[in-house]
């Protein structure tokens, strides 16, 4: 579809409608003469709606905020859900099959609104155990069960991101042997953000490949999403962490506003904002801030949930870091200058490494060095 905003008008922008009026975030029009028109209340009510959905709350109609309004619309139950390799089934419904499958404890992996492969298998294993046909198919037969086994424990698919931080747990305070996944914004022809004499998507190359040169170091595998020349999807930056099988991913940007006085790095996670969020993308969002903070001094923007795609794509915990204004004459001049990079891919870097640590042996915040990781890899080797 095309991309809808304020001024349009249309069928396409009388469905907005609608979908927003179903949901009362916008009061139905009396008459047709308006209806098909993107007016302000749609703006808002657009807004509203991203904002409840951890969407980039721009007031703008795009692919993603459109297919979450469709998706919105069905409830559990409201019809049939299969796999389907060649359309694949998104929706609230989805959404509440995988997060009750693994209430239930049937592995239905992180609840994204995706009917993917493991959530097949999931469903397939329940109803087997349900004395149900095993099709794969969630239908009436399905649905009844699912609400004659509902019960008043907490909600939210916590299991899985339980299972996350078991993994960590497991996976031991070394560095070496972890696999992460690098992903520079951008790239190709696809330069992000351009201003001060910098460009997005080199700054984020650059800092990718500092990061990549220190995690080796350490005895990492790190991996870089894209070559220089490339700009992947979303889906598909998602599709390499997941054939990789990486432990962590982390997605480097840089930010821009109208406004100059904007400034700071802020972070990103997978949360719905109804308490279904990862646990372990939450905790190393939060490491990344403060390392980094305290030791570039740019302004904490905090970190913040979302839903985009390349959250709920990637199956390992992920994270996403805009790293400065470039639309901010200091954040500029500050990313321009490649001793700045390096001391921004060190924090990263120490991030993920108190991420491992769980807490023990570490140090206050912004007082780590390279040095003081690598000398623990080696006394944890020997």
């Amino acid at each position: 579809m095309r991309v809808l905003r304020r001024g349009d008008a249309g069928p396409d922008v009388a469905e907005i409608r609608s979908i927003l009026a179903g949901m009362d975030l916008l009061p139905p029009v009396a008459g047709t003469e308006q209806y098909g028109t993107f007016d302000a209340a749609v703006e808002h009510a657009v807004r509203a709606f991203q904002q409840r959905r951890g969407l980039i709350t721009d007031g703008v109609v795009g692919p993603a905020t459109f297919q979450a309004m469709k998706g919105a619309s069905f409830h559990l139950g409201s019809r049939p859900l299969q796999f389907m390799l060649s359309a694949p089934v998104q929706g609230d419904d989805v959404f509440a099959l995988q997060e009750r499958l693994t209430e239930l404890g049937f592995d239905a992996g992180r609840p994204d609104g995706y009917f993917g492969p493991q959530t097949e298998r999931a469903l397939r294993t329940f109803q087997r155990d349900m004395r149900l046909e095993s099709d794969g198919i969630c239908g009436p037969a399905t649905i009844r069960e699912l609400h004659r086994l509902s019960s008043p424990r907490a909600r939210g698919g916590r299991p899985v991101f339980l299972r996350e931080q078991e993994q960590v747990r497991q996976a031991g305070p070394r560095l070496r042997g972890k696999r992460i996944v690098i992903d520079p914004g951008h790239g190709g022809e696809d330069l992000g953000v351009i201003a001060g004499g910098l460009r997005e998507a080199d700054i984020a190359w650059d800092l990718a490949r500092r990061l990549e040169g220190r995690m080796q170091a350490t005895g990492m595998e790190a991996l870089i999403s894209r070559g220089p020349n490339h700009s992947p999807t979303d889906f598909e930056r998602a599709r390499f962490a997941n054939d990789a099988g990486a432990d962590l991913f982390l997605s480097l940007h840089s930010d821009s506003n109208p406004s100059p006085r904007a400034q700071g790095i802020a972070s990103f996670h997978f949360g719905t904002g109804n308490g279904t969020t990862s646990t372990v993308g939450e905790l190393l969002a939060g490491f990344i801030q403060r390392e980094v903070v305290a030791r570039t001094g740019l302004r904490d923007c905090r970190t913040h949930y979302k839903t985009w795609e390349i959250f709920t794509r990637t199956r390992c915990p992920a994270v996403r870091v805009e790293i400065g204004y470039l639309t901010n004459p200091d954040d500029s001049r500050k990313l321009g200058d490649p001793a700045f990079r390096d001391i921004v891919a060190e924090g990263i870097l120490i991030a993920v490494k108190r991420l491992y640590l769980l807490g023990e042996g570490d140090q206050p915040t912004g007082t780590f060095t390279f040095a003081d990781v690598l000398a623990h890899e080696l006394a944890k080797a020997e």
